[in-house]
């Protein structure tokens, strides 16, 4: 019996679903082949994890770049550290820095000028002492805010770089009764009121035994020492 041959138009057939099939094996080895460089040379899509925890959103950019140096702001409320005193702190309390950190002549004055006054039932409270510069610069933010200007608000507070409650050099003496006596004998033991606008604000001159205190500056702009 003589085989049967394919019709030549299926024998086409079979020849271009060879081809066929021969170019889709070839396309999908190409496409492969680009999709894995561009896989390969493409940046990730997302940061990776220790990118993110290092540099977390709610950090400001300049949080993030400044370093533990001088520049560093500063962060967080002042407290005792800083000089911050509760009511009723005299000053014989040395646990706190306002009180500790004085200048240490300074302190003996206001000490033995407080057991004085002490026979007339009077008592030295401290609302204000040494401070640092962050609580200085808190103190007179708040003034600029209050007054309305940097202008008005150096009359009643100094920088950080000239105030002399930070350099422990400086006392506010509470209640007003102590500040009277102060006015009244303060000069025997050399503690002078300096400004007239502040009559609770004592300093140490060590001459005002013998020459009495020096005239009062109107305010802390009068000042030479406070001058910016």
């Amino acid at each position: 019996m003589s085989p049967i041959l394919p019709s030549p138009r299926k024998a086409r057939r079979k020849v271009y679903w060879v081809i066929g099939i021969g170019l889709l094996v070839a396309m999908a080895a190409i496409g492969s082949a680009l999709g894995y460089r561009s896989q390969d040379s493409s940046p990730p899509l997302y940061p990776s994890w220790s990118s993110s925890a290092a540099s977390p959103p709610d950090v400001p950019g300049r949080e993030q770049r400044a370093g533990p140096g001088k520049n560093a702001p500063r962060r967080g409320p002042v407290g005792k550290g800083d000089g911050v005193v509760p009511d009723g702190v005299t000053v014989f309390n040395d646990t706190f820095p306002a009180v500790a950190r004085l200048d240490q002549r300074l302190l003996a004055a206001l000490r033995q000028a407080a057991a004085d006054a002490a026979d007339d039932g009077i008592k030295f409270y401290v609302n204000s002492g040494w401070r640092s510069p962050a609580y200085q610069n808190q103190l007179l933010r708040e003034a600029v805010s209050k007054y309305g200007s940097e202008e008005e608000a150096a009359r009643w507070v100094a920088t950080a770089s000239t105030s002399l409650h930070v350099k422990g050099k400086a006392v506010d003496i509470g209640h007003p009764d102590a500040a009277k006596w102060l006015s009244e004998h303060g000069a025997v033991y050399g503690l002078c009121q300096v400004y007239r606008n502040e009559s609770w604000h004592y300093e140490l001159r060590a001459n005002a035994s013998d020459r009495g205190c020096p005239p009062l500056y109107a305010d802390p702009t009068q000042d030479p020492r406070t001058r910016r």
